[in-house]
């Protein structure tokens, strides 16, 4: 309509002939673009950035990331945006038939309930492992239920007892004063072994086990694994178990401890969360 006035036909004889309203024609003259268009494209581009740097967040984490940097919105104007541009997580959800639990062995301090008042009160570990071109590697990490961090880790290249041992120790020479936590796990054999309960008593740690067949009771530190088999065990074939080392250590590092930000720490990630709670903690007393 704009190139046909500028050629000498007039408005009104353009309007009349596509049956449309002369004023909206006027208004778009004076603004071609609204504050709304212009507040959306801003939006999407900030998640469009999120989405470029880490490709298997969801719309949520998304949005944590546009809102970070400025670009307010809703989860639901997140996912409106995303749905328009196809920018979805590289992940599909995959849903399993749930496991029956097994019998109880004896009784559990944990009892699934995967929460704490505050640091090294209860921990979780357990035992992953995934396939190189120079065979397995195996991760044995360690979590703290009151902040989802991984507060020590061990890989290696067999799944003996000094590999639990050994990311055991290290919790403990990154966390100090860990006397009375509680650390849970299944009953695998490097967890019931003579060294890892030495290791236990040299640190003043109890140790209590979940059920056989209970995958549930060790819920919270499969989650983790899932995340890690998500975003990096699975998304391609790793040559030398080194390669495979090294991009466990920096997405632990770098995008699970720093990035990414979770619904049950308010949408911080553990970094934050820690961070915060140790703040707040410290002006309390």
């Amino acid at each position: 309509m704009k190139e046909l006035a500028t050629g000498g036909v007039p408005v009104t004889v353009t309007c009349r002939v596509l049956k449309l309203a002369r004023a909206p024609y006027y208004r778009w003259l004076e603004r071609p673009v609204t504050d709304a268009a212009v507040e959306q494209a801003y939006r999407a581009n900030a998640l469009f950035d999120a989405h470029r740097e880490d490709p298997e967040f969801g719309y949520r984490f998304l949005a944590d990331e546009a809102r970070a940097v400025g670009a307010g919105m809703a989860d639901r104007t997140a996912w409106r945006i995303c749905r328009d541009n196809r920018w979805w997580s590289v992940f599909g959800k995959k849903r399993g038939r749930a496991k029956k639990a097994g019998p109880p062995v004896h009784d559990d301090l944990v009892r699934r309930d995967f929460t704490a008042t505050g640091p090294n009160r209860c921990w979780l570990t357990d035992i992953t492992e995934h396939a190189t071109g120079e065979g397995k590697l195996y991760l044995c990490a360690v979590k703290d239920v009151f902040s989802k961090r991984i507060v020590g880790y061990s890989i290696g290249d067999r799944m003996k007892s000094r590999l639990a041992v050994a990311a055991l120790d290290n919790a403990v020479a990154r966390r100090g004063h860990v006397a009375g936590c509680i650390l849970h796990s299944d009953r695998g054999s490097q967890f019931r072994s003579r060294k890892f309960v030495r290791a236990l008593d040299l640190h003043r740690m109890a140790g209590w086990i979940g059920r056989v067949g209970a995958a549930g009771d060790n819920a919270a530190m499969e989650s983790f694994f899932s995340l890690l088999q998500k975003n990096v065990l699975d998304r391609r074939s790793w040559a030398t178990r080194q390669e495979l080392r090294i991009a466990i250590v920096t997405w632990i590092e770098r995008t699970y401890h720093r990035r990414r930000r979770q619904a049950s720490l308010g949408r911080l990630t553990p970094v934050e969360y820690e961070s915060v709670m140790t703040t707040q903690a410290l002006e309390a007393a």
